[in-house]
Protein backbone atom coordinates (compact mmCIF):
# COMPACT_ATOMS: atom_id res chain seq x y z
CA UNK A 1 0.00 0.00 0.00
CA UNK A 2 1.53 3.28 -1.06
CA UNK A 3 1.86 6.06 1.50
CA UNK A 4 1.61 9.44 -0.12
CA UNK A 5 4.27 11.81 1.14
CA UNK A 6 5.10 15.47 0.90
CA UNK A 7 6.95 16.51 -2.26
CA UNK A 8 10.39 14.94 -1.93
CA UNK A 9 13.70 16.68 -2.13
CA UNK A 10 15.65 16.08 -5.29
CA UNK A 11 18.12 13.22 -4.96
CA UNK A 12 20.05 11.25 -7.52
CA UNK A 13 18.67 7.73 -7.87
CA UNK A 14 21.78 5.79 -6.92
CA UNK A 15 22.88 2.25 -6.19
CA UNK A 16 21.53 2.36 -2.63
CA UNK A 17 18.09 3.39 -3.86
CA UNK A 18 18.10 0.61 -6.44
CA UNK A 19 19.14 -1.95 -3.81
CA UNK A 20 16.24 -0.85 -1.60
CA UNK A 21 13.82 -1.20 -4.54
CA UNK A 22 15.07 -4.75 -5.16
CA UNK A 23 14.74 -5.73 -1.48
CA UNK A 24 11.26 -4.17 -1.26
CA UNK A 25 9.96 -6.02 -4.32
CA UNK A 26 11.47 -9.34 -3.24
CA UNK A 27 9.96 -9.04 0.26
CA UNK A 28 6.53 -8.16 -1.13
CA UNK A 29 6.77 -10.80 -3.85
CA UNK A 30 7.69 -13.64 -1.47
CA UNK A 31 5.17 -12.57 1.15
CA UNK A 32 2.39 -14.55 -0.50
CA UNK A 33 4.29 -17.76 0.24
CA UNK A 34 4.79 -16.79 3.89
CA UNK A 35 1.12 -15.95 4.37
CA UNK A 36 -0.07 -19.16 2.70
CA UNK A 37 2.24 -21.25 4.88
CA UNK A 38 1.14 -19.36 8.01
CA UNK A 39 -2.59 -19.84 7.40
CA UNK A 40 -1.96 -23.51 6.58
CA UNK A 41 0.25 -24.37 9.57
CA UNK A 42 -1.61 -22.28 12.16
CA UNK A 43 -5.14 -21.14 11.20
CA UNK A 44 -6.24 -18.14 9.11
CA UNK A 45 -7.51 -15.83 11.85
CA UNK A 46 -4.91 -16.85 14.42
CA UNK A 47 -2.13 -16.28 11.89
CA UNK A 48 -3.57 -12.83 11.19
CA UNK A 49 -3.67 -12.07 14.91
CA UNK A 50 -0.03 -13.07 15.37
CA UNK A 51 1.04 -10.98 12.39
CA UNK A 52 -0.61 -7.84 13.73
CA UNK A 53 0.78 -8.42 17.23
CA UNK A 54 4.29 -8.55 15.76
CA UNK A 55 3.67 -5.41 13.68
CA UNK A 56 2.48 -3.54 16.76
CA UNK A 57 5.37 -4.81 18.87
CA UNK A 58 7.90 -3.54 16.30
CA UNK A 59 6.16 -0.16 15.84
CA UNK A 60 4.82 0.38 19.39
CA UNK A 61 7.40 3.02 20.30
CA UNK A 62 6.03 5.16 17.45
CA UNK A 63 2.42 4.92 18.61
CA UNK A 64 0.96 8.43 18.95
CA UNK A 65 -2.39 10.15 19.28
CA UNK A 66 -2.20 12.56 16.36
CA UNK A 67 -4.48 15.60 16.85
CA UNK A 68 -7.09 15.75 14.11
CA UNK A 69 -5.95 12.39 12.68
CA UNK A 70 -6.68 9.91 15.48
CA UNK A 71 -10.11 8.86 14.20
CA UNK A 72 -8.70 8.41 10.68
CA UNK A 73 -5.80 6.33 12.02
CA UNK A 74 -8.22 4.15 13.99
CA UNK A 75 -10.43 3.64 10.93
CA UNK A 76 -7.40 2.79 8.78
CA UNK A 77 -6.20 0.32 11.41
CA UNK A 78 -9.63 -1.31 11.59
CA UNK A 79 -9.83 -1.79 7.82
CA UNK A 80 -6.19 -2.34 6.88
CA UNK A 81 -5.06 -4.27 9.94
CA UNK A 82 -8.27 -6.12 10.73
CA UNK A 83 -10.85 -6.62 8.00
CA UNK A 84 -8.35 -6.74 5.12
CA UNK A 85 -6.30 -9.52 6.73
CA UNK A 86 -9.41 -11.37 7.80
CA UNK A 87 -10.48 -11.58 4.14
CA UNK A 88 -7.05 -12.12 2.54
CA UNK A 89 -6.02 -14.84 4.99
CA UNK A 90 -9.31 -16.60 4.43
CA UNK A 91 -8.80 -16.41 0.66
CA UNK A 92 -5.35 -17.99 0.92
CA UNK A 93 -6.61 -20.70 3.25
CA UNK A 94 -9.25 -21.93 0.77
CA UNK A 95 -7.07 -21.74 -2.35
CA UNK A 96 -4.37 -23.98 -3.78
CA UNK A 97 -3.42 -22.05 -6.93
CA UNK A 98 -1.73 -19.14 -5.17
CA UNK A 99 -0.39 -17.63 -8.41
CA UNK A 100 -3.95 -17.01 -9.58
CA UNK A 101 -4.67 -15.11 -6.36
CA UNK A 102 -1.53 -13.01 -6.88
CA UNK A 103 -2.91 -11.92 -10.26
CA UNK A 104 -6.38 -11.20 -8.85
CA UNK A 105 -4.76 -9.14 -6.11
CA UNK A 106 -3.76 -6.55 -8.71
CA UNK A 107 -7.39 -5.38 -8.86
CA UNK A 108 -6.57 -3.06 -5.96
CA UNK A 109 -4.95 -0.51 -8.29
CA UNK A 110 -7.91 -0.07 -10.69
CA UNK A 111 -10.37 -0.29 -7.79
CA UNK A 112 -8.55 2.58 -6.06
CA UNK A 113 -8.74 4.70 -9.20
CA UNK A 114 -12.44 3.94 -9.69
CA UNK A 115 -13.13 4.94 -6.08
CA UNK A 116 -11.15 8.15 -6.59
CA UNK A 117 -13.39 8.95 -9.55
CA UNK A 118 -16.55 8.34 -7.49
CA UNK A 119 -15.45 9.87 -4.17
CA UNK A 120 -13.12 12.68 -5.22
CA UNK A 121 -14.64 13.31 -8.68
CA UNK A 122 -11.17 12.74 -10.11
CA UNK A 123 -11.08 13.19 -13.87
CA UNK A 124 -9.15 10.68 -15.91
CA UNK A 125 -8.49 10.27 -19.62
CA UNK A 126 -8.61 7.28 -21.92
CA UNK A 127 -5.16 5.76 -21.12
CA UNK A 128 -6.10 5.11 -17.50
CA UNK A 129 -9.58 3.93 -18.49
CA UNK A 130 -7.86 1.48 -20.85
CA UNK A 131 -5.61 0.40 -17.97
CA UNK A 132 -8.62 -0.27 -15.74
CA UNK A 133 -10.26 -2.31 -18.48
CA UNK A 134 -7.14 -4.38 -19.13
CA UNK A 135 -6.64 -5.06 -15.41
CA UNK A 136 -10.16 -6.39 -15.04
CA UNK A 137 -9.96 -8.34 -18.33
CA UNK A 138 -6.78 -10.06 -17.21
CA UNK A 139 -8.45 -11.33 -14.05
CA UNK A 140 -11.58 -12.36 -15.96
CA UNK A 141 -9.40 -14.51 -18.24
CA UNK A 142 -8.51 -16.63 -15.21
CA UNK A 143 -12.10 -17.87 -15.11
CA UNK A 144 -11.49 -19.66 -18.43
CA UNK A 145 -8.39 -21.43 -17.14
CA UNK A 146 -9.41 -24.78 -15.57
CA UNK A 147 -6.52 -24.67 -13.08
CA UNK A 148 -7.54 -21.22 -11.88
CA UNK A 149 -11.32 -21.46 -12.29
CA UNK A 150 -11.45 -23.98 -9.43
CA UNK A 151 -10.33 -21.17 -7.14
CA UNK A 152 -13.63 -19.31 -7.40
CA UNK A 153 -13.98 -18.71 -3.67
CA UNK A 154 -10.36 -17.65 -3.31
CA UNK A 155 -10.54 -15.31 -6.31
CA UNK A 156 -13.76 -13.71 -5.04
CA UNK A 157 -12.28 -13.16 -1.58
CA UNK A 158 -9.09 -11.75 -3.09
CA UNK A 159 -11.15 -9.33 -5.19
CA UNK A 160 -13.00 -8.26 -2.02
CA UNK A 161 -9.66 -7.79 -0.23
CA UNK A 162 -8.47 -5.67 -3.17
CA UNK A 163 -11.54 -3.46 -2.79
CA UNK A 164 -10.82 -3.04 0.93
CA UNK A 165 -7.20 -2.19 0.09
CA UNK A 166 -8.43 0.41 -2.40
CA UNK A 167 -10.62 2.01 0.28
CA UNK A 168 -7.68 2.17 2.69
CA UNK A 169 -5.51 3.80 0.01
CA UNK A 170 -8.03 6.65 -0.16
CA UNK A 171 -8.10 6.96 3.63
CA UNK A 172 -4.32 7.31 3.62
CA UNK A 173 -4.67 10.49 1.58
CA UNK A 174 -5.81 12.10 4.83
CA UNK A 175 -2.64 10.96 6.62
CA UNK A 176 0.00 12.79 4.60
CA UNK A 177 2.78 13.83 6.98
CA UNK A 178 2.07 11.16 9.61
CA UNK A 179 5.19 8.94 10.09
CA UNK A 180 4.79 5.54 8.45
CA UNK A 181 5.74 3.72 11.69
CA UNK A 182 3.01 5.62 13.55
CA UNK A 183 0.51 4.55 10.90
CA UNK A 184 1.56 0.92 11.20
CA UNK A 185 1.54 1.07 14.99
CA UNK A 186 -2.17 1.88 14.65
CA UNK A 187 -2.61 -0.81 12.01
CA UNK A 188 -0.95 -3.36 14.30
CA UNK A 189 -2.96 -2.32 17.36
CA UNK A 190 -6.37 -2.23 15.70
CA UNK A 191 -5.60 -5.34 13.67
CA UNK A 192 -4.57 -7.24 16.80
CA UNK A 193 -7.84 -6.32 18.54
CA UNK A 194 -10.04 -7.27 15.57
CA UNK A 195 -8.23 -10.51 14.79
CA UNK A 196 -8.10 -11.50 18.48
CA UNK A 197 -11.88 -11.29 18.79
CA UNK A 198 -12.52 -13.16 15.53
CA UNK A 199 -9.90 -15.84 16.25
CA UNK A 200 -11.14 -16.46 19.80
CA UNK A 201 -14.64 -17.03 18.45
CA UNK A 202 -13.78 -19.10 15.37
CA UNK A 203 -10.43 -20.71 16.25
CA UNK A 204 -10.22 -21.09 20.06
CA UNK A 205 -8.07 -24.24 19.84
CA UNK A 206 -5.52 -22.55 17.55
CA UNK A 207 -5.37 -19.50 19.82
CA UNK A 208 -4.69 -21.67 22.88
CA UNK A 209 -1.95 -23.48 20.94
CA UNK A 210 0.05 -20.31 20.21
CA UNK A 211 2.63 -20.92 22.97
CA UNK A 212 3.40 -24.35 21.48
CA UNK A 213 3.97 -23.19 17.90
CA UNK A 214 7.37 -24.22 16.46
CA UNK A 215 9.81 -21.43 15.61
CA UNK A 216 9.64 -22.33 11.91
CA UNK A 217 5.91 -21.63 11.85
CA UNK A 218 6.29 -18.38 13.79
CA UNK A 219 9.02 -17.47 11.30
CA UNK A 220 6.52 -17.41 8.43
CA UNK A 221 4.38 -14.93 10.35
CA UNK A 222 7.38 -12.84 11.37
CA UNK A 223 8.51 -12.64 7.74
CA UNK A 224 5.14 -11.17 6.76
CA UNK A 225 4.96 -8.78 9.69
CA UNK A 226 8.54 -7.51 9.69
CA UNK A 227 9.67 -8.16 6.13
CA UNK A 228 6.60 -7.23 4.12
CA UNK A 229 4.92 -4.68 6.39
CA UNK A 230 7.61 -2.90 8.42
CA UNK A 231 10.65 -3.16 6.11
CA UNK A 232 8.70 -3.20 2.82
CA UNK A 233 6.42 -0.31 3.68
CA UNK A 234 9.21 1.53 5.44
CA UNK A 235 11.36 1.26 2.31
CA UNK A 236 8.54 2.65 0.20
CA UNK A 237 8.11 5.59 2.55
CA UNK A 238 11.87 6.28 2.57
CA UNK A 239 12.02 6.23 -1.24
CA UNK A 240 9.03 8.58 -1.53
CA UNK A 241 10.79 11.07 0.73
CA UNK A 242 13.75 11.18 -1.67
CA UNK A 243 12.14 10.79 -5.09
CA UNK A 244 8.92 11.70 -6.85
CA UNK A 245 5.93 9.37 -6.95
CA UNK A 246 6.34 9.09 -10.72
CA UNK A 247 9.82 7.63 -10.22
CA UNK A 248 9.09 5.28 -7.31
CA UNK A 249 5.62 3.86 -7.94
CA UNK A 250 6.32 2.08 -11.26
CA UNK A 251 9.21 0.29 -9.58
CA UNK A 252 6.77 -1.68 -7.41
CA UNK A 253 5.40 -3.54 -10.42
CA UNK A 254 7.98 -6.32 -10.08
CA UNK A 255 6.44 -7.57 -6.81
CA UNK A 256 3.32 -9.30 -8.26
CA UNK A 257 5.43 -10.88 -11.00
CA UNK A 258 7.73 -12.33 -8.35
CA UNK A 259 4.66 -13.57 -6.45
CA UNK A 260 3.26 -15.46 -9.43
CA UNK A 261 6.49 -17.26 -10.32
CA UNK A 262 7.54 -17.84 -6.70
CA UNK A 263 4.17 -19.40 -5.88
CA UNK A 264 4.34 -21.57 -9.00
CA UNK A 265 7.79 -22.82 -8.00
CA UNK A 266 7.21 -23.29 -4.26
CA UNK A 267 3.73 -24.81 -4.37
CA UNK A 268 4.02 -26.50 -7.77
CA UNK A 269 1.11 -24.51 -9.19
CA UNK A 270 0.76 -24.83 -12.97
CA UNK A 271 1.56 -21.79 -15.09
CA UNK A 272 -0.69 -22.34 -18.09
CA UNK A 273 -0.62 -20.24 -21.23
CA UNK A 274 -4.03 -18.74 -20.42
CA UNK A 275 -2.94 -17.90 -16.88
CA UNK A 276 0.23 -16.23 -18.15
CA UNK A 277 -1.83 -14.32 -20.71
CA UNK A 278 -4.30 -13.18 -18.06
CA UNK A 279 -1.48 -12.17 -15.77
CA UNK A 280 0.26 -10.30 -18.57
CA UNK A 281 -2.88 -8.40 -19.55
CA UNK A 282 -3.66 -7.55 -15.91
CA UNK A 283 -0.11 -6.36 -15.25
CA UNK A 284 -0.14 -4.26 -18.42
CA UNK A 285 -3.32 -2.58 -17.21
CA UNK A 286 -1.88 -2.02 -13.74
CA UNK A 287 1.31 -0.59 -15.26
CA UNK A 288 -0.68 1.87 -17.40
CA UNK A 289 -2.78 3.00 -14.43
CA UNK A 290 0.24 3.26 -12.11
CA UNK A 291 2.50 5.18 -14.48
CA UNK A 292 -0.20 7.52 -15.76
CA UNK A 293 -1.42 8.23 -12.20
CA UNK A 294 2.12 8.97 -11.06
CA UNK A 295 2.57 11.38 -13.98
CA UNK A 296 -0.76 13.07 -13.16
CA UNK A 297 0.33 13.51 -9.53
CA UNK A 298 3.62 15.03 -10.68
CA UNK A 299 1.86 17.50 -12.96
CA UNK A 300 -0.55 18.48 -10.17
CA UNK A 301 2.42 19.03 -7.91
CA UNK A 302 4.03 21.38 -10.41
CA UNK A 303 0.81 23.35 -10.78
CA UNK A 304 0.21 23.59 -7.03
Amino acid sequence: MTIQAAPPATHRFGLRDFAIVVVMNVLWGLNIIAVKMAVTEIAPMTAGFLRQVIVFAVCASWFRLVPGRTATLALLGLLSGGIFYLVINLSLSVATNIGALAIAGQLGVPFALLLAIVVFRERIHWPRMLGIGLSILGVVLLVFDPSAAREGAGLALTALASLIWAITSLIQRRLVGVPVLTIYAWVGLMGSLVMAVVAMITEPVAMRAIPDLPLRTVGWVAFSAIGSTVIGQGSMSWLLQRHSVSVVTPMTLAAPIISVFAAAYYFGNPLTLLMLAGGGVAMLGVAIVTIRTARADRLEGKLA
